[in-house]
This record gives structure tokens, C-alpha cells and sequence, in this order.
């Protein structure tokens, strides 16, 4: 089993690359951010994936997720939701059963945080809470997407660290520790605990995506039941012209 995660910045300006990447990876579960788009302005080919049930949540022209569900998991097309702390659709989640019990399968795109710091630390404090909810109503979670924060200086090349900069301050780290520390597994880090090149994320200019030279902000999330299965977790930095590569975390 595949889950995989792509913030597409755009996925009308991506979409011949997004079915491009379906038809090859074929992933059975797909989250993605910042589509920037509307149901409406969605194009034809991306209403009616085939083999996937499809859940968009955007609007034009800024942030929006989607949430793609092999057709092979569920015979049913999923019931999508959003948690009441959603704002300028950043959150798409759905239940999925892999036999083992319920697992709440979500594509997230936290704010980054730039122009509005309070904002972010309420979004992030409100996950932790989500998380918290759900694990004591006894669901597993599945959660993947542009977190907008770098969990420690390894995820960040040296060549872009700053003192005090937004997405590797202590508060907003402190905030996703906290939540990963309810159990759950940052699958990408937990498989390649020493690479320290493990960016997902490169600002558009000067060839930094070409360099590597980034930032790791975007994250596949997992219980210990469903996380203990991974075998690897992948950062196709190489793919596509989004400043995010698809990362791909392969399961048993």
C-alpha cells in the first residue's frame, strides 16, 4: 500500500502532472494542499479520477486539500468531513477501515504562519486537541501534508537557518511535539533517522530545488499499528514544478 502527500501549489497549473503521477505511482491514498481551486474550477479529468473516490475542499486562488481514496480499499465512496477548527479549507479527513479497526485518513495544510503567527499556534494547538480526540474514541489516525513546521535544525539546510524564523520556532515545534508525542509516528524521519537531507520543500529561486537545499515541512503521520508496516517513505524531489516534492511512504 501506498500513501503518499503533495502540496501541488496549484492544481490547475499541476494538473497534467498530478494524473501523470497517479497513472505511474498509482498510490492508494493521496493527500494534497494548496489546490487553489474550487469544485467548480476544477478540470473534467480531475472530477472523475479514474479508480479513486475524490474529496476536494478549496477555494479560488488560495490554499484548498484534497483527499484521494483508492477505489480498491473502500467499494463505498467515502464520507469526507472537515473538524470545526478548519479555516480557508485546510483540512479534509475521512474513515477508513483496514480490517484492523477505524482509521481517520486526513490531508492537512496548517498556515504558515507568515503573516498571521497567532493564527498558526491556534491551528496547531487545535490538531493536538483533534488528535487527542480521536485516539481516546479509540480511532487510529492517518495524517499527511504541509505541516509548515521543520521539527528540528536537521530538517533545514544549513543555508537557510535563521534565528527565530517562522516554521523553527520553539513554540510552534513544542506544538507538533507535543501532538506526535500522543503516539503517534513521523513515519519519514522514524525510517531515515540520519538524513539529514531529507528536504520536502525548496524556496523558488537561485536552483535551491535543483541543490537541495530546503526544508522538510511536509509529513506522512501514523499510528504504531499502521506506522509499524512502513517500509519506506521517498521525497520525489525530482517530480514536477510544484516547490514541494511528492513524498511516498510504502506500506505492507
Amino acid at each position: 500500500m501506498k500513501i503518499a502527500t503533495w502540496n501541488v501549489n496549484g492544481i490547475r497549473a499541476r494538473q497534467g502532472q498530478l494524473l501523470e503521477w497517479l497513472a505511474t505511482e498509482r498510490p492508494d491514498i493521496v493527500c494534497l494542499q494548496e489546490i487553489k481551486a474550487n469544485l467548480d474550477q476544477l478540470p473534467f479529468e480531475l472530477r472523475d479520477l479514474e479508480g479513486y473516490w475524490a474529496g476536494w475542499h478549496g477555494e479560488k486562488g488560495y490554499s484548498g486539500v484534497g483527499l484521494l481514496i483508492a477505489k480498491s480499499l473502500t467499494a463505498t465512496a467515502p464520507v469526507y468531513s472537515h473538524p470545526m477548527f478548519d479555516f480557508e479549507q485546510r483540512v479534509i479527513s475521512t474513515e477508513l477501515d483496514f480490517g484492523s479497526g477505524p482509521v481517520l485518513a486526513s490531508s492537512f495544510y496548517v498556515p504558515n504562519g507568515g503573516k498571521d503567527y497567532e493564527a498558526k499556534l491556534r491551528f496547531l494547538t487545535a490538531m493536538d486537541a483533534w488528535a487527542a480526540e480521536h485516539q481516546a474514541a479509540g480511532r487510529s489516525l492517518l495524517f499527511c501534508g504541509d505541516l509548515n513546521v521543520a521539527r528540528g535544525d536537521m530538517d533545514i539546510h544549513p543555508k537557510e537557518r535563521k534565528p527565530g524564523q517562522v516554521g523553527a520556532r520553539p513554540d510552534e515545534r513544542a506544538i507538533l511535539e507535543r501532538l506526535l508525542s500522543r503516539g503517534l509516528v513521523d513515519v519519514g524521519r522514524t525510517l531515515h533517522p540520519a538524513d539529514d537531507a531529507l528536504f520536502t520543500w525548496w524556496a523558488p529561486w537561485r536552483n535551491l530545488k535543483q541543490r537541495n537545499i530546503g526544508w522538510r515541512i511536509d509529513y506522512v503521520v501514523a499510528s504504531p499499528a499502521l506506522a509499524g508496516r512502513a517500509r519506506d517513505c521517498v521525497v520525489q524531489r525530482d517530480y514536477g514544478t510544484s516547490d514541494h516534492g511528492p513524498v511516498v511512504a510504502t506500506f505492507e
